[in-house]
């Protein structure tokens, strides 16, 4: 008797972080009830066949930055636009993040931010941004990961929200105390306001500036600063989109003294390089982001990382702007141009086609890099980034063998530009289930928004 609810996957290879098999998967209740050789489909009410396609956990990306409010609108995705990108790409749960006001409560603001993700059609969490230190900042945090399920905060060296030394070793000694994790934008922002001035006042202004004006030394300065100081305050810590050979070489070798120190980089950093910025602005504008892209040296140095595991997370730092109506507003000075590039779409297909398909990472690195490391880091391994009997059926069924060119003709997000306009991409989602329902089918939306937040744990 069919069943309502009981799916069965037969006939696809199994990909986990650790081993790649041929076995069926039936999942039932939301959850994966069976992996084996062979699964009888005399219950199930629906059966998908796999045969020829790879079968691995939802992507989960840690680092999008959707509906974010700034000085030149809101980025423009928000959750429901930038989530159903997500799935359409194979990425099931995104982290993003709570950036309070100046001395605004970070509960307050927690809440306020879940109601802005209502419409998701990935599950979601968050990181708390702390953008200061108070007398009840340290009872704030321990709240978060005590009653709210957030054990990671996102601290600042650069831009307004940025904390100074004493305000960073707060946070971090705070958080440390609780085994917490803290994830670190690692750029020097005093020195790097500095350069920006200078390169105004000397009618420097295109947007070639804003890579010149953001050198490499000032994210290994605030990389080494950032890993000293959790260190002394025994705190984890997560860098977020490393850029740099020289940024990973300060990762690698605290890393290498047994440091819980990770690291994340995006697929930008791995696929285009500093040489776009020579161009006119509306072609130049859409690459200005932080850190800058960097040369094809640091990006040798990247993918080398990640075939050694010393990067054990790619996100996507997804946060679009519009060329028309947002960045335009920095045509002439491009400190006003807003920082951030869509790419959540696409963080599976690239890494595959230019990761695994050209032997700079296998296939099973990948599924950890897009899934079960990011699961682990960040406390959801209980429950997601793998295919195992009891865990969230976020399941891909993935197509090795479609090819297609990016455009915007084709894209989902919403913006007017892509920075990975017209490079080719070679396997995609097919088939994408979130807690056992199907979203995308044969490449189509058949779902409405459906995702939930999430609690998280402690991680490793």
């Amino acid at each position: 008797m069919k069943k309502e609810g009981i799916i069965l996957i037969k006939n696809g290879t199994i990909v986990r972080f650790n081993e790649s098999l041929k076995a069926d998967i039936l999942i039932e209740a939301g959850k994966i009830a069976k992996i084996q050789t062979q699964i009888d489909d005399f219950e199930a009410f629906k059966v998908i066949d796999a045969s020829g396609k790879y079968v691995f956990a939802g992507g989960i990306d840690p680092h999008v930055h959707l509906d974010l409010p700034t000085p030149a609108g809101n980025s423009s995705d928000n959750f429901e636009s930038g989530s159903k990108a997500a799935v359409f790409g194979g990425t099931t749960t995104v982290i993003d993040f709570v950036t309070p006001f100046r001395n605004q409560n970070l509960i307050e603001a927690l809440n306020l931010r879940k109601a802005d993700a209502k419409n998701c059609y990935t599950d979601f969490s968050f990181h708390v941004s702390p953008i200061g230190w108070n007398e009840d900042t340290e009872n704030q945090i321990i709240k978060c990961i005590k009653e709210e399920g957030i054990s990671s905060f996102k601290v600042y060296m650069a831009y307004d929200i940025g904390l100074d030394d004493y305000e960073l070793v707060k946070v971090m000694n705070a958080v440390g105390k609780q085994n917490g994790l803290v994830t670190v934008h690692a750029e020097n922002g005093k020195v790097i306001e500095f350069l920006r001035q200078k390169s105004v006042l000397e009618g420097n202004t295109s947007p070639k500036y804003h890579a010149l004006t953001r050198p490499v030394a000032l994210e290994e300065e605030a990389i080494n600063r950032a890993i000293e100081i959790a260190k002394l305050t025994d705190c984890k810590l997560y860098v977020v989109h490393v850029s740099s050979a020289k940024g990973m070489l300060r990762i690698e070798k605290a890393q290498r003294e047994e440091l819980p120190i990770y690291a994340e980089t995006c697929p930008h950093y791995l696929l285009l390089d500093e040489s776009l910025y020579n161009q006119e602005f509306k072609k130049s504008a859409k690459y200005v982001l932080s850190p800058p892209l960097r040369t094809l040296s640091d990006q040798e140095k990247l993918w080398a990382s990640l075939s050694i595991h010393t990067i054990q997370s790619i996100g996507t730092d997804h946060c679009p702007f519009n060329l028309k109506g947002q960045k335009d507003a920095g045509i002439h000075d491009f400190t006003k141009i807003p920082n951030g590039a869509g790419g959540i779409e696409y963080r599976l297909s690239l890494l595959y086609t230019y990761g695994v398909l050209t032997g700079k990472i296998t296939m099973n690195q990948f599924v950890g890099l897009v899934s079960t490391l990011p699961a682990r880091i960040f406390g959801l391994g209980r429950q997601k980034g793998d295919l195992k009997i009891g865990l969230d059926a976020d399941v891909v069924i993935w197509n090795p063998d479609t090819e297609k060119i990016i455009s915007l003709e084709n894209q989902h997000q919403n913006c007017d530009s892509n920075i990975y306009e017209g490079l080719k991409i070679k396997g995609v989602a097919e088939t994408v289930l979130l807690r056992g329902e199907l979203i995308i089918e044969n490449e189509q939306l058949v779902s409405q928004p459906c995702g939930i937040f999430l609690k998280r744990g402690l991680g490793n």
